[in-house]
């Protein structure tokens, strides 16, 4: 929860500046609710995309304070993510509400980024494949493997997320493979294309090292999309994968 007007024009200004020096498949940045007219406007004639950081499960109706997918989707957001480590830490969202989730964005059209991780006491316990793939394991029962295809997939270890920390390289691509081989398991063609992001404290100075990683397609960055040379160099060393 980080911007302000005068802020965000700044950085979309100098992301798009500096655009033409990065060659990459895809790129969004996904803002606030507020501010995504704004973003809109700014990046709208460009090639960065944009989109939202949660939704509403539900499509309409008496629900207060919710923004439902097709409202996102007449701001012309592609992306929207779901289950992110702090919606279920702090918002109480479970696996089956994340699953709603994402089934709801593509009802209405949007590319969800589904983002699954372990906590630190996960991870010591052993128990980072069966968390992880718990998680992935709820979209699947909900939209099937080849809705899964249609949206992009994100390991966010908990313990590596603004903390500094970053899973190694090795540690990521573990993960990373095992979560292509349980989707493998459902449709083998989905997790051939399935595009699975690493996010958990990227930077500039570790992101070709994780990128470089065979099952690693790009990055879900959070506190160093806020500075642009950073992103950007970021964005140099995804290219030419998918970020």
């Amino acid at each position: 929860m980080h911007g302000n007007l005068a802020r965000n024009a700044t950085l979309l200004d100098q992301l798009a500046r500096g655009w033409g020096g990065v060659k990459i498949v895809q790129c969004a940045v996904c803002v606030p609710f507020p501010y995504l007219y704004q973003v809109r406007s700014l990046l709208g004639q460009g090639d960065i995309r944009w989109g939202a950081q949660t939704l509403s499960e539900h499509a309409e109706g008496a629900f207060t304070g919710e923004v439902a997918g097709a409202m996102l989707k007449e701001m012309g957001c592609e992306y929207v993510i779901v289950g992110h480590s702090e919606r279920r830490a702090l918002f109480g969202e479970s696996s089956v509400t994340v699953a709603k989730k994402y089934a709801a964005a593509l009802a209405a059209g949007l590319k969800p980024i589904l983002c699954v991780g372990e906590t630190l006491a996960e991870r010591e316990a052993g128990a980072t494949e069966q968390v992880v793939g718990s998680q992935l394991d709820a979209v699947i029962q909900a939209v099937g493997g080849q809705g899964l295809g249609a949206g992009v997939l994100a390991y966010e270890p908990v313990w590596a997320i603004g903390t500094g920390k970053t899973a190694t390289p090795e540690q990521a691509q573990t993960v990373h493979a095992g979560l292509r081989a349980r989707v493998a398991q459902v449709d083998g063609r989905v997790a051939d294309r399935l595009r699975i992001l690493y996010g958990g404290s990227v930077k500039a100075g570790n992101a070709a090292a994780l990128f470089g990683q065979s099952d690693i397609d790009g990055g879900l960055v959070g506190g160093a999309a806020l500075v642009a040379d950073e992103f950007l160099n970021i964005c140099r060393a995804a290219s030419p994968k998918a970020l």
